[in-house]
């Protein structure tokens, strides 16, 4: 059973969230149900995550990382193929590209490959002027008044 939601009353009523339901609708939109290579993302602190991807039989030479704005793609092909005759093939060594969204100010922190698994350590960094900051209260000396002007109308002749 699949179920759909329809975003467009978030869309008259919110503003600002453009890119969030954006994200959504692309989630909706999503099709394919491609689990390889298996992944697991894991939330390490408030900041860090975690994507490892079992990519055996690829080495560091096969695999590409790319991040672009908001959007980090993983991608592999291996170079040559085997040409020898097997009765029995169950590593899989095919091509493959996968993408994950990523939120604002997240950044790769690096990549690594440790027996077949492929660790991608992601960090997100806000900036200084984006964080929340405490407002001093000035105490003593009051701020000067406002005063209002009346704006006259003009006189007419008798």
């Amino acid at each position: 059973m699949r179920t759909t939601f329809d975003f467009s009353p978030l869309f008259r009523s919110s503003i600002g969230f453009d890119r969030m339901l954006s994200a959504l609708e692309a989630a909706r939109r999503v099709e394919s149900i491609d689990n390889w290579p298996p992944y697991d993302i894991a939330k390490l602190g408030e900041d860090d995550y975690r994507i490892t991807m079992a990519v055996a039989g690829f080495g560091e030479s096969d695999l590409t990382i790319t991040q672009e704005q908001n959007m980090l793609l993983v991608s592999g092909q291996k170079a040559g193929e085997d040409a020898g005759e097997y009765l029995h093939r169950g590593i899989a060594g095919r091509a493959f590209q996968r993408r994950f969204e990523l939120a604002d100010h997240v950044k790769v922190g690096g990549a690594s490959l440790t027996n077949g698994l492929l660790t991608i350590d992601l960090k997100r960094e806000i900036p200084e002027e984006m964080k929340p900051r405490r407002i001093e209260i000035a105490a003593g000396e009051a701020l000067p008044k406002v005063t209002t002007r009346q704006i006259e109308a003009e006189k007419q002749a008798a």
